[in-house]
């Protein structure tokens, strides 16, 4: 197996600092740099439909909650901060992909869901998107896959747990 960056950056480390247990950044450094190269690769589906990953987020738990979602439901769904959800919403609302409606007992706070178009293009994006990531994916035989998804399942639970990022 060829090195990865990480392992070089690794024995870099070992040969500065031998005495330290560099074995977490072999994990964490890692997931840092795949998740910064998917970002860079920037979901060519979603980029094709001119959304990025974070707006595809929005509608996609719109759509799989199948309800009006707040905005705050939509921070805590998504991982995102009020005001990042509040400027993607202008901007899908501006496109025609949501609706937004005030609640009825309290004007300050809304309620968001998607418009026909927005409903018709997560539904045609989702397959196109899976299709993507199953290609990323291709290098990983079925069980490495689904070894990987449990690993990073567990390690998930326990940030969430331990960081403060528990969902409902």
């Amino acid at each position: 197996m060829t090195d990865d960056i990480v392992a070089s950056v690794v024995r870099q480390w070992q040969a500065v600092h031998p005495e330290l247990d560099t074995g977490p950044m072999e994990i964490i450094g890692r997931i840092n740099r795949c998740a910064a190269l998917l970002q860079q690769a920037e979901d060519a589906p979603l980029r094709s439909a001119g959304l990025t990953r974070a707006e595809f987020d929005l509608l996609g738990a719109v759509r799989r909650t199948d309800r009006e979602l707040t905005p705050g439901e939509l921070a805590r769904e998504t991982f995102s901060s009020g005001a990042a959800v509040t400027k993607r919403l202008r901007a899908l609302q501006e496109r025609g992909l949501v609706d937004r409606r005030g609640d009825d007992r309290d004007r300050r706070v809304a309620h968001v869901r998607l418009t026909d178009e927005g409903r018709a293009l997560v539904d045609r994006l989702l397959p196109r998107q899976l299709a993507y990531e199953r290609t990323v994916l291709a290098g990983l035989d079925d069980d490495g896959r689904d070894e990987l998804a449990a690993r990073l399942g567990e390690l998930l639970v326990q940030l969430e747990g331990r960081l403060g990022g528990v969902r409902r």
